[in-house]
């Protein structure tokens, strides 16, 4: 980390002035003669360059670490009752394509109560070693319990990266782990690589989709992340098992918590346009929720499921469950076709994994074409009417 260091002597008025306009996140304020720096900075040293000296940069002193003592990427393992949650199965492909690179081991964690024969059901994914801590008192998810043990396994293996899958519980773990052992991490990244140093470089939008950010942990370990559900793929099962399980000790200190489970009350089973194989999304397109119907039929007649961008769950068309996007689900069906939608990142960083992706806009120069397979130009509410009846005739789509 660094600081923003302000030379008092240098700020003049139009100096003053210039600072606070150039500012892109309004962060510098008039006091008198001076500027405060308020916590809305973010670093991007624009008023340095453009200060003619009276503001500077200082970057604290850097404490190197010895990398070679971390070793191995970790996969934390998500389940329910045992059955383990796809994304991370997702997760060890990932891992395993990044720790060839640095010819590390492939590592993965499991907690919980009776689940030695799921974790048995990972050596069949290609894992090295495999980790369990199992108790009666971790068969639900309780924060404490949870990062106590995940904290031990840490400090036994010292893996150089952990991969979290963002679900309820992984969202809550991660940045537990994070805080304890004073490390970064960089939450639903959608690209990760690796450097010959062993540094994961872990890629996410960022300023609300307008750039995709490039995170790297230099000087802390472990490195820390969580990847939605749907992102990567999950490789092959294969015939032979390989890799060990190793059984820790769960600690009575480990299980210090104020937390008590009274009661579990199951969920009942949403509809849920991340498993879907064929989806219609449509977008602002959209003049009016009535006109929903037609893309709901288009999608009936493909044994899909009807989605759509932010703002038709604002206008209150449809429910925020069916938004595709950075702030709803991510998908990576077979087929989507994506109608009057204009192809912000906030959209096509949740479904442009897609198989295949058909879009349909008015306008030619829509950000949606440059990742759509097939793109059609024209208005919707010409075009979807014309499939819909081509289907219902049997007759080419195209």
């Amino acid at each position: 980390m660094g600081r923003l260091i302000v030379n008092q002597s240098m700020l003049q008025e139009n100096i003053i002035e210039s600072l606070i306009n150039i500012c892109p996140f309004k962060a510098i304020e008039k006091l008198g003669d001076s500027i405060d720096i308020t916590s809305a900075c973010k670093m991007c040293k624009i008023c340095v360059k453009n200060s003619a000296g009276a503001i500077s940069y200082e970057e604290d002193e850097i404490i190197e670490i010895d990398k070679s003592k971390w070793r191995g990427i970790l996969v934390y393992i998500d389940h329910l009752d045992g059955k383990i949650h796809p994304v991370s199965l997702e997760l060890i492909g990932k891992a395993k394509e990044l720790a060839s690179k640095i010819n590390h081991p492939v590592y993965a964690l499991m907690i919980g109560d009776n689940i030695e024969t799921s974790a048995q059901e990972l050596r069949y994914y290609g894992v090295d070693d495999i980790f369990i801590y199992e108790s009666k008192d971790l068969k639900h998810f309780i924060i404490e319990p949870y990062a106590a043990v995940f904290e031990d396994l840490i400090e036994r293996v010292k893996p150089s990266s952990i991969l979290v899958g963002a679900t309820n519980i992984g969202r809550s773990l991660a940045p537990r782990i994070a805080a304890r052992f004073r490390t970064g991490l960089t939450a639903d990244c959608t690209i990760l690589d690796m450097k010959e140093n062993t540094d994961l470089i872990q890629i996410r939008p960022a300023f609300g989709g307008n750039i995709m950010a490039q995170i790297i942990t230099q000087n802390h370990r472990p490195q820390l992340c969580t990847v939605r559900y749907k992102i990567f793929s999950a490789p092959e099962r294969q015939e032979i098992p390989s890799g060990e399980i190793h059984k820790f000790l769960v600690k009575e200190e480990h299980l210090d918590t104020k937390i008590k489970i009274v009661e579990v009350t199951k969920k009942e089973v949403e509809e849920d346009i991340s498993e879907a194989e064929v989806i219609v999304a449509v977008g602002r397109a959209l003049k009016n929720a009535k006109d929903i119907e037609i893309f709901q039929e288009l999608a009936d007649l493909l044994n899909g499921k009807l989605a759509c961008t932010r703002p038709i769950i604002e206008n209150g068309t449809l429910g925020a469950k069916k938004q595709i996007g950075l702030s709803g689900r991510t998908v990576k069906p077979k087929l989507i076709i994506a109608c009057g939608i204009q192809g912000a990142v906030q959209f096509t960083a949740g479904m442009n994994s897609s198989d295949t992706i058909i879009a349909i806009n008015s306008d030619e120069s829509a950000a949606i074409f440059n990742i759509a397979h097939y793109g059609i130009v024209g208005d919707m509410y010409e075009i979807v009417p014309k499939l819909i009846e081509n289907i219902k005739s049997g007759k080419s789509i195209y």
